[in-house]
């Protein structure tokens, strides 16, 4: 299993970066690649395209309904019912409950962008399972200002296809017991730090900062964390240097293109 980060700036779109969006994709017995995206913010459709053909997703999870992790979902539509090469099946779209109206509010009245037909939009619920060939996904309810998930991604080990590997995604969250149990025994966390200790401390159940991503990553045993989500108005440093703090395993920081292997 691997996970590609197609983009990481938080909020919005950086200089560098779309916002976020992260394609994981793994191998069945057959060879066949199975690929799942974790949101589609703004921006990130064009990175997905350096990776291979939208329309071979095969599953869309999205964390939460803020643009930044959505609005690329309206044109997604869009490149699906226009490409040249026909038409294709419904893709699967699992998120919060209000999934289809907000694609409605992004897409717009305009017929010719309707995203009707193009997505099989499916409610989250907690402790859920979906299964999507090799890769198996759960959400996981966090604490954000809106309905929030983040999601577990376990699937075959790129070295050992008969190992399962697991990767949490935060999305977007602040300090909660749902972080803690996306954090456990997690072999990748990928945990947001929108916030910095010190500045941010009076708002509360929006983001993690670095500190708080690396106590949730210490607490949960995660053997390695990947810090994302940073705006681009914060020095990404500070959020690497609290989470370096508290958190003794390997530790890095999110950038446009970059790929693990779990």
């Amino acid at each position: 299993m691997r996970l590609v980060v197609l983009g990481c700036a938080g909020s919005f779109p950086s200089p560098e970066s779309a916002a976020s969006s992260y394609l994981v994709q793994a191998e069945d017995a057959d060879g066949r690649t199975w690929s799942a995206l974790l949101d589609l913010g703004n921006g990130a459709l064009g990175a997905l395209q350096r990776w291979g053909d939208p329309a071979a997703l095969d599953v869309v999870a999205l964390s939460h309904l803020h643009a930044d992790h959505v609005a690329d979902l309206a044109v997604l539509g869009v490149y699906r019912r226009y490409r040249p090469a026909g038409a294709l099946p419904s893709l699967p779209v699992h998120g919060p409950d209000g999934t289809v109206e907000r694609l409605t509010h992004l897409s717009g009245k305009d017929p010719a962008t309707d995203t009707a037909g193009q997505f099989d939009v499916r409610a989250w619920r907690a402790g859920e399972v979906v299964q999507v060939g090799p890769l198996t996904l759960e959400a996981v309810p966090v604490e954000h200002p809106v309905p929030a998930f983040g999601i577990r991604v376990t699937g075959p080990s790129q070295g050992d296809p008969a190992r399962r590997v697991t990767l949490a995604y935060s999305g977007d969250t602040d300090a909660c017991p749902g972080l803690d149990d996306l954090a456990t025994d997690a072999d990748l966390l990928l945990a947001e730090a929108a916030f910095v200790e010190g500045r941010d401390d009076a708002v509360r159940g929006v983001h993690l900062t670095g500190r708080r991503a690396g106590e949730a990553a210490t607490r949960g045993g995660s053997r390695a964390l990947v810090l994302t989500h940073v705006p681009a108005w914060n020095d990404p440093q500070v959020a690497l240097t609290e989470a370096r703090e508290v958190y003794a395993g390997p530790l890095t920081l999110a950038t446009p293109g970059a790929t693990y292997t779990l």
